[in-house]
């Protein structure tokens, strides 16, 4: 699975090297996502749920 990410993130990269700058930002943000997921990050994962909720919602009060 690692090297079936590698390789999205090699042609994300290609990719970027001819796009108009907005979508070469994006390209290259998924290349990096993808590398993340090749190196086995936990990026991109759901994060884990919290074992306490905030105290904010559960006091009542609007006040922070």
């Amino acid at each position: 699975m690692e090297e079936f990410y590698r390789g999205f993130a090699q042609r994300a990269r290609e990719l970027a090297e001819n796009a108009d700058p907005f979508t070469k930002r994006r390209l290259l943000d998924l290349a990096k996502r993808y590398d993340l997921k090749s190196s086995g990050s936990s990026y991109g994962r759901a994060p884990a749920p919290r074992a306490t909720p905030p105290t904010m919602l559960l006091s009542g009060s609007a006040e922070a």
